[in-house]
C-alpha cells in the first residue's frame, strides 16, 4: 500500500510538474466554472482497508504478530462542493465503501481459529478543506484535509457470540482524519478530478472478546483502521 501510494505520488508530480513547463497560454475549458459558490457531483473509485494493531505485551515478533491481508474494495458516492476563496473549497462526500480484511492468528492449526474474514461495508461521511493552487491552463493541482465520521452496515458489534465462536467484532461507528492530494482536469463539458487520500482511524475499533485471556484478542491493546482511498470525481 505505501508503494502504490508512493508511486501515484510521483506520477501526480510529474503531471503538475509538466504542466507548469508546458504553461503557455491555450484555450481554457470551463472558464467560469470556479466561480460558482455551489458545484455538485460524484466519484467512483478503489479503497484498500488496512488495521494498526497496538498490543498489551510489546514483546511481538514475526510468529506472534497478527498477520492483516488487505484487499481492494470500491466506493461510489456523492459530491457537494462550496466555495470559500479562489483558492479554497469546503467540500462534503458522502459515500458507500465496500471493504475487506483478513486476520491470520497466529499459534492456530485450523482456519475456523486462525482465520477471521471481516467484510465491512461503510456509509462514510467525510468534511474536508481543499487547497487548490492557482489553475494553470486546464490543470489545477490541490491538497485536501478533514475529518469524517463512518457507520459500519455489516458491524457485529451487539453480536453476543465472539471469536470461540468464529465472530470476530468490531464497533459500529468510527471517526478519522484525512490527508490527500490530486489534480482537477477541466475538459470540455465537466471537470475530472482523480485524487487519492489517506485516512487514519482516531479510535479503538475492537470489541473485545468475553474471556480476557482470550487467544485472539486478549493481546490487544488497541485496533484502527488505516486506509487509502483512490477516487474520481466528476462534476
Amino acid at each position: 500500500m505505501k508503494r502504490l501510494f508512493f508511486l501515484l505520488a510521483i506520477l501526480f508530480t510529474i503531471q503538475s510538474a509538466q504542466a507548469q513547463l508546458f504553461s503557455k497560454e491555450r484555450l481554457a475549458n470551463l472558464e467560469t466554472f470556479d466561480n460558482k459558490f455551489l458545484t455538485y457531483g460524484y466519484f467512483l473509485g478503489f479503497n484498500s482497508y488496512d488495521f494498526k494493531i497496538e498490543y498489551e505485551n510489546q514483546a511481538q515478533d514475526d510468529n506472534t504478530d497478527i498477520l492483516v491481508e488487505s484487499q481492494s474494495g470500491f466506493n461510489v458516492g456523492l459530491v457537494g462542493d462550496m466555495r470559500i476563496n479562489r483558492n479554497i473549497n469546503l467540500r462534503l462526500e458522502p459515500g458507500l465503501y465496500f471493504a475487506q480484511r483478513n486476520l491470520i492468528f497466529p499459534n492456530f492449526e485450523e482456519e475456523r481459529d486462525f482465520l477471521r474474514e471481516t467484510k465491512s461495508t461503510y456509509i462514510h461521511i467525510p468534511l474536508l478543506v481543499k487547497f487548490s493552487t492557482e489553475r494553470l491552463n486546464n490543470f489545477k493541482p490541490f491538497i485536501v484535509a478533514g475529518v469524517s465520521r463512518s457507520f459500519n452496515l455489516s458491524s457485529n458489534q451487539d453480536n453476543p457470540e465472539d471469536n470461540e465462536q468464529g465472530q470476530f467484532r468490531m464497533t459500529s461507528g468510527t471517526g478519522y482524519f484525512e490527508l490527500g492530494f490530486g489534480i482537477d482536469f477541466y475538459l470540455f463539458y465537466f471537470k475530472f478530478t482523480p485524487s487519492i487520500r489517506g485516512v487514519f482511524a482516531t479510535s479503538n475499533e475492537l470489541v473485545a472478546d468475553d474471556d480476557p485471556n482470550s487467544p485472539w484478542t486478549g493481546n490487544i491493546s488497541s485496533l484502527s483502521t488505516r486506509g487509502i482511498f483512490i477516487n474520481f470525481t466528476f462534476q
